[in-house]
């Protein structure tokens, strides 16, 4: 497996161009999640976590998307939009853990974990996020796009 590459000039690079397609790797988790465009701009718009209510059309509208570039044979935008729905999970997780977001003190020692961590608004969204996140990373086709361009990278 190749790693992100973060040395790419991001700022200039448009993904959906054939001539830069080649460019992208799949790295970890949600690497690049930010960087690969016109997609991170595209997603991002519909990213919210803040409430149960807003997390669920958020997921949904961007599990939609998936779908979409599924459809369109298009696995960047698969990939990036399961990005999303991943961190998604993860940023609603640690606000679930940590209210400010802040998993450390200024002293570098670890906060103590929300006493309502597993209850709290932001951990329904959370799972939320991660029933959407499984949805899309069980999806065959996504599977078998994934495989083929791992393959390929």
């Amino acid at each position: 497996m190749k790693e992100f590459n973060y040395h790419l000039p991001y700022q200039t690079l448009d993904f959906t161009k054939p001539a830069n397609r080649y460019l992208y790797r799949i790295g970890r988790g949600e690497q690049g999640v930010l960087l690969v465009q016109p997609y991170t701009n595209d997603i991002c718009q519909h990213w919210r976590f803040k409430t149960p209510t807003a997390a669920r059309k958020s997921a949904a509208m961007i599990y939609a998307m998936f779908q979409n570039f599924i459809e369109q044979k298009d696995f960047i935008g698969a990939d990036m939009a399961r990005k999303f729905l991943e961190m998604g999970f993860t940023r609603a997780r640690r606000y679930a853990n940590h209210h400010t977001g802040r998993k450390y003190n200024p002293d570098l020692t670890l906060r103590p974990q929300e006493t309502d961590h597993a209850t709290c608004h932001y951990a329904k969204s959370a799972t939320i996020f991660l029933k959407y996140r499984r949805m899309a990373a069980d999806n065959q086709t996504y599977q078998f796009m994934r495989k083929a361009w791992r393959s390929n990278e």
